[in-house]
């Protein structure tokens, strides 16, 4: 009985590590929507806060419709550096449409939309600068 309540315990502050990790991720990720508002570029979240925790063997995947005529930047970070998260965007077929990857893993990317489209974001860390940790991504349409 004793052992079955320590495994408990442990799960539950694991989680709430967890959670204190990808709240102060977003956070940071929060502050990239806004990253360039002295030159009058300001981004406002969708409301939805898209996290995972992954090691070196995952990625995340985030399914989003993205609405023609907007302008959206997607953010994403793994920690206090910028450039630990790998991120792909792909239309519905799997088409990809934009990596960071070509761009040294820069942390956001701002592109314009003519018409709705259905899109997927994966996401992965950098194996070469973290292993494992919580990925945030925030997806913002121009104010």
């Amino acid at each position: 009985m004793k052992k079955l309540l320590l495994i408990l315990i442990l799960f539950v502050l694991s989680g709430a590590s967890f959670s204190q990790e990808c709240d102060s991720l977003t956070r940071i990720c929060n502050k990239l929507l806004s990253a360039d508002a002295k030159k009058g570029k300001v981004f406002i979240s969708d409301g939805q806060v898209y996290k995972a925790f992954v090691d070196a063997e995952q990625a995340a995947e985030f399914k989003v419709t993205l609405y023609g005529g907007s302008t959206y930047r997607i953010a994403a970070t793994a920690g206090e550096k910028d450039n630990y998260v790998i991120f792909n965007v792909y239309d519905k077929e799997r088409n990809l449409l934009f990596t960071n990857k070509d761009y040294k893993n820069k942390p956001y990317w701002d592109f314009k939309i003519d018409n709705t489209l259905d899109c997927y974001i994966e996401a992965y860390l950098d194996v070469d600068k973290k292993v494992s940790g919580c990925i945030v991504v925030l997806l913002g349409f121009q104010k």
